[in-house]
């Protein structure tokens, strides 16, 4: 068959023959993970309104140190560094964020975003060679996996905390069962982060892998099953779960400055 050799041109940074906004979807990728490290780093050093009554911000659970109503060990440990400021949400935060930060599909949208590479399909990016994931900085995401067990710990931490915040303060000096708006808020956080971490590619090759015929395992191919239903939804998933977590400490530290009033619906 006759075929005629093409050559190969390079093309500079953002050069294209898309006619299309293909600037738009990193741009907007680029705004909103931005906002979201910056509010959560933001709030991680606050150190403060990040409880009210019975909640627990997301963004400092587990409580390792710090508030002697959650603690889980004491106050400020003494080896804290004297030049750091202490929050609690400092120890705990770098876990699940570099599970998000490993997870396979936000490495496709943030290498377009931040490390335009490429900026999008078809459009050229502003280096000659690829090293890939080889290579630092990027070699780090094969961690993916092993964080991946830390978020489940996490899913069953911040479970708890919904339970807690089932628990209201009956004026007597113990407590009630009631529901607010904010256990609402810390409920569904908890579902929209559990669906988004069960439906993690890990997650299918954790309870599918190692087996040479998985139907000769019921238990484990119904957990495939079911992680792949939940993994085709994995872009909505890792949106709004980083919304929801975002909210559901915006709503605690809100409600802990009296900017907003958390209603009692049960």
């Amino acid at each position: 068959m006759a075929h005629a050799p093409l050559p190969l041109a390079h093309r500079g940074f953002g050069e294209t023959l898309r006619r299309d906004a293909w600037w738009l979807q990193p741009l907007v990728v680029l705004t909103i993970l931005s906002a979201f490290v910056v509010y959560a780093t933001w709030a991680a050093f606050q150190n403060a309104h990040y409880t009210y009554g019975n909640y627990l911000s997301p963004f400092y659970s587990p409580v390792l140190f710090g508030d002697p109503r959650f603690a889980w060990i004491g106050p400020k440990p003494e080896w804290w560094p004297n030049l750091l400021p202490f929050s609690p949400a400092l120890i705990i935060l770098p876990f699940p964020g570099l599970f998000r930060v490993t997870c396979y599909y936000y490495r496709g949208a943030y290498y377009k975003a931040f490390w335009a590479d490429p900026p999008n399909c078809a459009v050229g990016e502003p280096r000659n060679s690829y090293l890939g994931e080889r290579h630092f900085p990027l070699i780090i995401q094969n961690i993916h996996r092993y964080f991946l067990y830390i978020a489940v710990l996490f899913l069953l931490i911040l479970a708890h905390d919904v339970w807690d915040a089932l628990w209201f303060d009956n004026g007597a000096g113990g407590v009630r069962f009631g529901i607010g708006v904010g256990t609402l808020v810390l409920a569904l956080n908890v579902v929209l982060l559990t669906c988004y971490t069960l439906g993690c590619h890990s997650m299918r090759h954790i309870v599918g892998g190692f087996l040479d015929q998985l139907s000769r395992h019921p238990v484990r191919k119904k957990a495939y099953d079911c992680s792949s239903c939940l993994n085709r939804w994995h872009m909505k998933w890792a949106w709004m779960s980083l919304f929801g977590v975002a909210f559901a400490d915006l709503y605690i530290r809100l409600c802990s400055m009296g900017v907003w009033h958390d209603w009692r619906i049960l």
